[in-house]
């Protein structure tokens, strides 16, 4: 299968994407990976080296006749979000990435596929380890753990980049050139509950929400799409209060950038309610799939009898639990007043998990205001410590400010027209990009970002376009060569 993939056009891109995809790469475990890198820069004979975070940093000279261009630096991440869905057997940690093709469309068998931002990784080793491509001075940015922190960019130390203009190549529609993004904070509400035994006059249940679709928490989150972490809390709610259920156990949600695309949990019931419980949850079941047709049509609310667990959580923790996340906000908060269609705030209720004593509930808060992302996170952290949980605020980082006047925007605007006879869409996103976090150290540096069009990120329905690939490479060629003088 990835051997077709190595034969597409370019080449030179596909055939990196392949080696990428080859080596796990999961955020925080990047040691394989790294080393790829390393060994790819060594390979061609480039200056290479790792920072003290373990990002790594490439540099190519400049082809004939373009040394007294501008530095260009062109960055990507190194790291992918690991999905899968349940029926798939796939071990992240030890397995290269199952890519097919399906028409125009690069997948994955049943996993993330990992264009988000391998296909940017692919496109600078291309460019790195060409012997005829025209281009300024190159100098390679390859960050980690973009994905569950941005550390790699917030570890990168001041004085390591030579670069005048940066290329960040990470954005995910290939009519888009991107002068903006969101900042993001995380927030983790922990407590501890009693656990009670059961009685002996109970059978105990395992609800399963599953099918929905997913996405990214930044782009796909103005899709109305639903949260399995939600619709689950939903249903614990309505069943507690009808029929006096008792929790288990839970486990909604996957990772922070990640809508929700399943949650699991273990209920017990009191035999005498049992035909009334499964009855009014098919009913409730059934209101919720009707609100969710069009946004969600494949999604299954199943109940299974399953073993008695041997204790419950407390009546006053599940109380408290159920409400707290019942007056969660999730989805979009506000719309920017300053770009047309754009996210200004938002927050993805990510993750939920109670067993063992103990409960954790993670939340991704977004805005291109910070003011406003902080906001939001203060009204979150309110409602779960009115509910008894301790709640932590990390991994703040900054959003990226647009600059309509930027000398590089007018290059690729330009190119963009000349090459496909039309204008480019110039936007900011509600994703989060290392942009803001880099500018912070490099206030000078002249940056854009612009990549192929990829679908479905963060979950098992990734996909990249391959005609969408052969259009931004033709697109970064042409914006090489014609970089600004020094």
């Amino acid at each position: 299968m990835s051997n077709e993939v190595r034969k597409l056009q370019p080449q030179a891109v596909w055939n990196k994407f392949a080696d990428l995809n080859k080596v796990p790469r999961p955020s925080k475990k990047e040691e394989r990976v790294i080393q790829f890198m390393l060994d790819f820069g060594a390979s061609n004979k480039l200056e290479t080296f790792k920072d003290t975070v373990g990002n790594v940093i490439i540099r190519k000279p400049a082809s004939k006749g373009m040394e007294d261009r501008k530095i260009v630096t062109l960055q990507s991440h190194l790291d992918m979000v690991h999905q899968k869905n349940a029926d798939t057997t796939f071990n992240f940690d030890t397995q290269g990435i199952q890519m097919y093709i399906d028409d125009d469309w690069v997948k994955a068998k049943g996993t993330t596929l990992g264009a988000d931002n391998g296909l940017g990784v692919a496109t600078i080793m291309a460019l790195l380890e060409s012997k005829d491509i025209v281009h300024p001075p190159l100098e390679a940015l390859f960050t980690i753990d973009e994905e569950t922190g941005m550390t790699g960019a917030m570890g990168l130390e001041a004085n390591i980049l030579k670069g005048d203009i940066l290329l960040n190549l990470d954005t995910e529609e290939d009519d888009e050139i991107d002068i903006g993004c969101a900042g993001g904070i995380d927030i983790t509400a922990t407590r501890e509950y009693n656990e009670k035994p059961i009685k002996t006059s109970v059978k105990a249940f395992k609800i399963s929400v599953t099918g929905f679709k997913g996405g990214h928490s930044g782009i796909d989150i103005h899709k109305g799409l639903g949260n399995a972490n939600k619709i689950m809390n939903r249903l614990l709610y309505l069943s507690s209060n009808a029929y006096n259920i008792r929790i288990a156990s839970i486990n909604g949600g996957s990772l922070r950038n990640a809508i929700p695309r399943e949650s699991f949990a273990v209920v017990i019931v009191d035999k005498a309610h049992i035909d009334s419980f499964k009855a009014s949850l098919n009913e409730w079941s059934s209101i919720i799939k009707n609100e969710l047709a069009i946004t969600e049509p494949d999604l299954i609310v199943n109940l299974d009898k399953v073993n008695k667990p041997k204790t419950v959580m407390g009546l006053g923790a599940q109380d408290k639990l159920l409400k707290s996340i019942y007056a969660t906000y999730n989805g979009v908060y506000a719309m920017s007043a300053s770009m047309d269609n754009l996210v200004e705030t938002s927050n993805n209720l990510a993750r939920v998990v109670v067993k063992e004593g103990k409960i954790e509930v993670q939340c991704l808060t977004r805005s291109s205001v910070n003011s406003a992302k902080l906001d939001l996170a203060k009204s979150l952290q309110s409602a779960f410590e009115l509910a008894g949980f301790e709640v932590e605020l990390n991994g703040d980082y900054p959003g990226w400010n647009p600059n309509p006047n930027s000398d590089i925007l007018k290059v690729l605007k330009e190119k963009y027209e000349l090459l496909f006879k039309e204008e480019p869409r110039v936007v900011a996103c509600h994703a989060g990009l290392e942009c803001g976090i880099l500018g912070q150290n490099y206030p000078n540096m002249d940056m854009i970002s612009f990549g192929p069009t990829i679908k479905g990120a963060h979950s098992p329905d990734e996909r990249v376009s391959i005609s969408s690939v052969q259009k931004f490479w033709s697109f970064i060629l042409e914006v090489l060569k014609d970089i600004p003088k020094v």
